[in-house]
């Protein structure tokens, strides 16, 4: 599965904003406060949307005030959010598009669409099309038709409430694929804001099979991957002890008191160091290891400045894994403030922020001539991010 394009209306600073052409592998970068997390806590609203309502996710973003607080300040029509993404490689390009409104005070669905055009021409198919919770939704599978009007379409379908996703219940039925698809993105995918403290201190017992957003279940997750799946984790040690040399062994051990310890090994010692003995960049390494290389792996990751506690050689090798992840299927984005990390990505995969008067605006890289023609004549992008030719953004 692969997004393609995002386009945000009245969502926190993004007034009017859109994301196109989004590769596998997509650098995000900008000042403090430009709107980076706010991207990615989209994600995290959708899935508060697809997991429960929509009033319950303006109010876990906006606080109290919900959707007034959501909704670009000073402005008045509803909150928009549009994605354009492919369920697999050679499939069509399907939509989904979600406006929210209010009435009486509460917010409802004002209109939810899922539409995908079969070929290069004609109007796209709406699969599913409703408004304040009423509307209508295609029953037969699309693979099986060649005409629109064959289409099995139900009508005045009603929902329990005009705040929920109409989504949400087709998700659950193998027989419409878009839908299910786009269910499993927004159920699945993560954000990964790694902090080495959190993935130092002893845990409690348990079992963990992904990685956690802070981390602090490294060592659940380095158990479940030792006893599981041991190939997985041979494969990870083998890449570790290739990007930080002298590491020959991590694993999990419970001690009596029910605490999981987290211990690395050095091939010149004797016995293994505990992880608070050991650096945080070979901590922070193995952790994003273990989540890319996950059994399991999640269609889209959402990582926030991966260059902190690691060397500058690391992160080059950091962005490899991450493209890496990209090409084996999943889809990432970064977030980064690190000259050193953009050196080591393609003008392609960069796009960056800029507010203005509280309103962010998105610019990709490669559609600035100045930055592309530099990048042919053999330029890096971290240097000439340092170098201040990113437009509106101070690398101070």
């Amino acid at each position: 599965m692969k997004i393609e394009h995002i386009q945000l209306k009245n969502f926190k600073s993004f007034k009017n904003a859109a994301l196109r052409d989004i590769p596998r592998f997509c650098v995000l970068v900008g000042a403090n406060g430009t709107g980076k997390s706010t991207l990615f806590a989209l994600f995290e609203f959708l899935k508060e949307c697809f997991s429960s309502n929509v009033h319950t996710a303006l109010v876990k973003l906006g606080g109290s005030r919900g959707f007034q607080e959501v909704r670009t300040r000073g402005e008045t029509g509803n909150i928009e959010i549009e994605l354009k993404f492919r369920a697999k490689a050679d499939g069509p390009l399907v939509t989904y598009f979600l406006s929210i409104g209010e009435d009486g005070g509460r917010p409802v669905v004002d209109r939810e669409v899922l539409k995908y055009r079969r070929g290069s021409g004609g109007q796209p198919w709406h699969f599913l099309d409703f408004s304040r919770g009423e509307g209508s939704a295609v029953a037969n599978e699309f693979d099986g038709v060649t005409d629109v009007t064959e289409l099995d379409r139900e009508e005045k379908q009603k929902l329990k409430s005009p705040d929920i996703l109409a989504i949400k219940g087709l998700a659950q039925f193998e027989r419409f694929p878009a839908v299910m698809a786009l269910g499993n993105l927004i159920e699945n995918w993560h954000i990964s804001d790694f902090h080495i403290n959190r993935a130092r201190a002893e845990q409690e017992a348990g079992y963990a099979e992904h990685l956690s957003r802070e981390g602090e279940n490294l060592s659940l997750v380095t158990e479940y991957l030792h006893s599981r799946h041991p190939q997985v984790f041979k494969e990870i040690l083998w890449r570790l002890a290739d990007r930080v040399p002298g590491v020959s062994k991590v694993d999990a051990k419970t001690t009596e008191e029910g605490r999981v310890l987290l211990r690395f090994q050095d091939g010149a010692f004797e016995d293994p160091f505990l992880a608070r003995y050991v650096s945080d960049g070979t901590i922070k390494m193995f952790a994003y290891l273990a989540l890319l290389y996950d059994p399991n792996p999640h269609p889209l990751l959402c990582v926030e400045e991966p260059e902190n506690q690691l060397y500058p050689k690391l992160l080059w090798e950091l962005a490899e894994e991450f493209r890496s992840y990209a090409m084996r299927g999943g889809q990432v984005f970064v977030s980064t403030h690190s000259p050193d990390f953009l050196n080591a990505v393609a003008i392609e995969e960069v796009f960056w922020l800029i507010k203005r008067a509280g309103v962010t605006e998105i610019r990709r890289a490669k559609d600035d001539q100045q930055l592309q023609r530099f990048m042919d004549e053999g330029d890096q992008m971290g240097y000439l991010w340092k170098e201040g030719l990113f437009e509106g953004i101070d690398p101070q």
